[in-house]
């Protein structure tokens, strides 16, 4: 099989800390700029040198790579198109449906998916046709947190992973939160083969949250979401716990590096006010819905 890891990523200073901790395992590790919320599933599907999908996010931070390895096999050899952690029950700031999952740390079998995707598909996939079927089959025991299986428009991504989840074989990670309040860890399958004997609930990746607010000031991030405060600090103690699990020293950024960071995020910001506005239409539309749904 061939494997590669993906992140979508906005800022390149957070990707470099994040790729740093899973590019010795070896596989092409590619960086996904300037992407939709769900395009980049696409962009993935249509990399047809690439088998195995390793979905990162640039505020994930993997402290067990030989965990992930060892998910990889668990994912090819239980036959699941997707292994990652439910929007909705697991330990996540939001109470999503917990059929979809969130797109911070994923394992797709791209060449299972390939065999029925299309986006035409996808597009046409009626949620409450298949979902009786689909939340009896869902494993009561990751429910510990908020959730709703109504929710079908809460991300751009849940008709893609709702499709997903209906076609194929998904597996729900547990997890639990960090002390810190925020940040969701993740950890290895309670059960697994004797090939993988060991790794069970290992804990194997720290997932932040809020990286868009990671060098927002506090003044600014109060009119996205109240008394958040400014993430950087919150955000790099946890990348100094995945590097400290892995005996590994943080990167420590040059003058030089900084300036090259700050002129892609600049480029990154001129790429993407365009898309939000466009996006704007769509974003409305979705509110619309949400409203007459709860009326």
């Amino acid at each position: 099989m061939r494997i590669k890891f993906f992140s979508r990523s906005f800022d390149k200073r957070l990707y470099i800390q994040s790729k740093k901790l899973y590019e010795d395992a070896g596989y092409p590790c590619v960086r996904l700029t300037d992407q939709t919320a769900d395009g980049y599933f696409y962009t993935m599907l249509a990399d047809t040198d690439c088998d195995i999908a390793i979905n990162v996010d640039e505020d994930c931070f993997i402290s067990d790579l030989d965990a992930v390895v060892k998910l990889v096999d668990f994912a090819i050899e239980g036959g699941f198109a997707n292994v990652g952690c439910s929007d909705g029950g697991a330990a996540v700031p939001r109470g999503g449906n917990p059929l979809v999952t969130n797109p911070f740390f994923n394992i797709f079998n791209l060449k299972l998916i390939r065999e029925k995707f299309s986006k035409e598909a996808v597009k046409s996939f009626g949620y409450k046709e298949h979902r009786e079927e689909m939340e009896a089959s869902y494993p009561r025991e990751r429910l510990v947190y908020s959730y709703s299986f109504d929710s079908i428009c809460q991300e751009p991504y849940y008709q893609f992973m709702l499709w997903l989840a209906a076609n194929f074989r998904t597996y729900y990670l547990p997890s639990e939160k960090h002390a810190d309040g925020f940040t969701t860890i993740l950890k290895m399958p309670e059960n697994m083969d004797q090939k993988q004997n060991g790794y069970e609930n290992r804990v194997f990746c720290l997932h932040t949250w809020l990286a868009r607010f990671y060098t927002t000031p506090s003044w600014a991030v109060k009119y996205w979401m109240k008394d958040q405060g400014m993430q950087k600090q919150r955000i790099d103690d946890r990348i100094a716990e995945a590097y400290s699990a892995r005996g590994m020293k943080v990167i420590r950024f040059s003058t030089l590096q900084l300036l090259d960071c700050l002129m892609d995020r600049t480029m990154r910001w001129m790429v993407k006010i365009p898309q939000r506005i466009a996006n704007w239409p769509n974003k409305l539309k979705m509110k619309i819905k949400l409203k007459q749904k709860k009326h």
